[in-house]
């Protein structure tokens, strides 16, 4: 007899772009000699996804070697009662037209004051935590990264 196993349900477009939206903490899985994974703060513009990161690490490495990527965005309660995520498989490209990236900084520098993170995120962007938030607008610490030619997107929820 066939096992009867339950599927989880899948979101619809909608509701994985307004979960997308309301978050800001994704994963990256990294192509190299073996999967590399690293947080990312990111920004949703309804089209794109955008992420800042300094300009030194593995991940730069990699992306030069390999652009093709894994973003994982997910959201759940401590004991698993409810949890959903979205995995998006595409290119991450840096984006070099000066006016995205102002937008790009400017979309952070919001998102970073309405979410009330902490100051210390800065360092991940390439920042000192002493550094005024607007430095983020001023002066380019950090790659502007943007989410391209996404091959396939699963999106599931539990409830």
């Amino acid at each position: 007899m066939p096992l009867n196993i339950l599927k989880i349900p899948s979101m619809d477009k909608n509701e994985y772009d307004a979960f997308i939206r309301k978050r800001y903490l994704s994963k990256i899985a990294f192509k190299g000699d073996y999967p590399y994974i690293a947080p990312f703060l990111y920004v949703f513009d309804g089209e794109f996804i955008y992420f800042l990161s300094t300009m030194y690490g593995k991940k730069v490495d990699l992306l030069k070697q390999n652009p093709q990527v894994a973003v994982e965005i997910e959201d759940y309660e401590s004991d698993m009662s409810r949890y959903c995520f979205v995995t998006l498989q595409g290119q991450i490209n840096e984006v070099n037209d000066e006016g995205e990236k102002l937008k790009v900084r400017k979309m952070f520098t919001k998102m970073i004051k309405d979410k009330n993170l902490s100051c210390n995120i800065l360092a991940a962007l390439g920042h000192s935590p002493e550094d005024p938030l607007e430095s983020l607008l001023k002066e380019e610490r950090s790659f502007v990264w943007k989410l391209t030619d996404v091959k396939e997107i699963v999106a599931l929820k539990n409830s």
